[in-house]
C-alpha cells in the first residue's frame, strides 16, 4: 500500500517552469529599475518634501520645524507681490502665445508656399530658426545688449526720428513686462513655424483642388481647409507653450530680476526669491505647490487632447 501511495504521487509537476515564467515577468521591470529610482530620488522625493515643507513652519534654516497648517498658503495668497506675479504671468504668457501662434503659422505658410524656390525656402528657414539655436542665457545678453540705452535698438529709433533719446527698455517700469515679452516671442515663434510646417506638408492637396474647383478664394481655402486640418497641432502647440511660458524663469531672471518694482515679477521668479533672497523657504514651498497645482490641470488638458487624437 505504501509503494501504491508513493507512485501514485510521484508525477508532481516541477516548480521550475513557474520560476522561469516570473522570471519572464520580471525582466522588463529590471531594465526599468535605474529609471524608476531616477524618478523616484530625482522628481517624487522633491515633491513631497516641498510639499510637507508647505504645511511647516521654520524649515531648513531651523532645526524646529512646526506644524503651520494652510497659514503659508494664506500667506502666499494675499501676498501683493504674488498678486502681481499672477498679473504679469497671465500678460506674459498670453501675449506670447497669441504671438508664437500668429507669427509661426505666417512664417510657416511662407515656407510651404510653391511661390518661393528651394534655395529662397532654405534661407528664410535658417534665418527663421536662428533664435532657436541660441540658449537662453545668450539670448538675454544679446537683447540687454541691443536694448540699452546706448544700444542698437535705441539708434536705430533715433536715427529715424522715432525717439529723441535713448529709452530704458528693461529698466522702465511701463515698458519693462513688454520688453521681455518681446524677446520670448522672438526666442520661441521657431518652434511653433517648425510643427506647423510639418503640418501643412501633412495636408492632402486634393483638398485645396476640391475647394478650388467649388470656387473658393484664398480667405476662404484657409479658413476651411488648412484651419481644420491643423486644429490638433494648434491645440497641443498652444498647451505646450502655456505649461513652457509660465515655468520661464532664466529670461526672467538674467535680463530684469523680476524688476524694475516687479513689474515682471513671475511666479518662478516670485518663487525663487522668495527662498533664496529672504529664505522663506516655507513660503516658497507654498507658492511651488501652488505652481505644480496649476500646471499640472494644463498637463491634465494636454494629455486629455492627445488621447483625444
Amino acid at each position: 500500500m505504501t509503494m501504491l501511495a508513493t507512485k501514485t504521487a510521484a508525477p508532481v509537476e516541477p516548480a521550475a517552469p513557474k520560476r522561469k515564467s516570473l522570471a519572464r515577468r520580471l525582466v522588463p521591470y529590471g531594465y526599468l529599475s535605474p529609471t524608476i529610482v531616477l524618478i523616484v530620488v530625482l522628481m517624487v522625493v522633491p515633491i513631497v518634501m516641498v510639499i510637507s515643507y508647505s504645511f511647516r513652519d521654520n524649515v531648513i534654516v531651523q532645526d524646529n520645524s512646526v506644524f503651520a497648517g494652510f497659514a503659508n498658503y494664506t500667506k502666499v495668497l494675499t501676498d501683493p507681490d504674488f498678486l502681481a506675479a499672477i498679473k504679469n504671468t497671465a500678460i506674459f504668457i498670453t501675449v506670447s502665445m497669441v504671438a508664437h501662434l500668429v507669427l509661426g503659422l505666417a512664417f510657416a505658410m511662407m515656407l510651404n508656399t510653391e511661390l518661393l524656390g528651394g534655395v529662397t525656402k532654405a534661407i528664410f528657414r535658417i534665418v527663421y530658426i536662428l533664435p532657436w539655436l541660441f540658449t537662453i542665457a545668450v539670448i538675454a545678453v544679446i537683447w540687454r545688449l541691443l536694448l540699452d540705452p546706448a544700444g542698437v535698438i535705441n539708434y536705430v529709433l533715433h536715427s529715424i526720428g522715432l525717439i529723441n533719446e535713448g529709452v530704458n527698455w528693461l529698466g522702465d517700469p511701463g515698458k519693462a513686462l513688454w520688453a521681455v515679452t518681446f524677446i520670448n516671442i522672438w526666442s520661441g515663434y521657431p518652434f511653433f513655424m517648425i510643427s506647423l510646417l510639418a503640418g501643412l506638408q501633412g495636408i492632402p492637396k486634393d483638398l485645396y483642388e476640391a475647394a478650388a474647383v467649388d470656387g473658393t478664394n484664398w480667405f476662404q481655402r484657409f479658413r476651411h481647409v488648412t484651419l481644420p486640418q491643423l486644429r490638433p497641432v494648434i491645440i497641443s502647440m498652444a498647451v505646450l507653450d502655456l505649461i513652457w511660458t509660465s515655468q520661464q524663469f532664466a529670461l526672467i531672471w538674467m535680463t530684469t530680476g523680476g524688476g524694475p518694482l516687479n513689474t515682471t515679477e513671475m511666479l518662478s521668479t516670485y518663487t525663487y526669491k522668495q527662498a533664496f533672497s529672504e529664505y522663506e523657504f516655507s513660503t516658497a514651498s507654498a507658492a511651488a505647490v501652488i505652481v505644480l497645482l496649476l500646471t499640472m490641470i494644463l498637463a491634465f488638458f494636454y494629455v486629455r487632447q492627445q488621447r483625444e487624437r
